[in-house]
């Protein structure tokens, strides 16, 4: 039986995240620590962090987006390219992060999201028109103009900082999905928003 990268990465999450919900100790040792990466070079946590998850409502939350957008993308643009979009944009997601908080001691953040914006991102690239809904407003719009909704809330959620969110991880990977997506299928991506309007 083959099972798709897709399958194996969210299996991994839910396992591992599992595990550390029940071994409290082991969320700073897998959680991204921009102070620890820098400082004492555990790059490590830019893997750990992007598959653990800080409670079941975290892990519940990104695992049903995970499987309502990455299935469908792995089977239309192939298992090779999935997984340069998502590990890419997992990668990418800590950038702003690592060099905001590079030496503050303290923070610390984790979870698939920057992952899987890079996949909602790839998503809509190829698929602008399919229907998409903001929660928790129950009315379906275009794929492309969730995108920019979701750019302009990521933006402004970021520059208020308020709440406990790392909303510059969700960013930056919804770009690196948009940069990758592009560098992988560039020419059919314009063909597709071509025809759309």
């Amino acid at each position: 039986m083959n099972i798709s990268a897709a399958s194996i990465i969210f299996i991994l999450t839910i396992i591992v995240s599992g595990i550390v919900l029940a071994i409290p100790n082991l969320l700073n040792k897998f959680s991204f620590i921009p102070y620890n990466v820098i400082h004492k070079n555990q790059w490590y946590r830019f893997f750990t962090s992007g598959i653990t998850h800080v409670n079941l409502t975290h892990l519940l939350f990104n695992m049903f987006t995970f499987y309502f957008f990455s299935f469908d993308l792995e089977k239309t643009i192939g298992e090779m390219n999935f997984i340069w979009i998502y590990i890419g944009s997992m990668l990418f997601s800590h950038i702003p992060t690592l060099i905001k908080y590079r030496n503050n001691i303290n923070y610390s953040s984790l979870g698939a999201s920057g992952a899987i914006s890079g996949v909602i991102f790839s998503s809509i690239l190829i698929y602008p028109t399919n229907s998409m809904m903001i929660m928790p407003i129950p009315i379906p719009i275009p794929a492309f103009i969730f995108g920019i909704c979701y750019i302009i809330w990521c933006i402004a959620a970021n520059n208020r900082n308020t709440d406990n969110i790392n909303h510059s991880a969700h960013l930056a990977g919804a770009i690196a999905g948009i940069i990758i997506t592009f560098v992988l299928f560039g020419e059919q991506i314009i063909k597709i928003w071509q025809q759309m309007l």
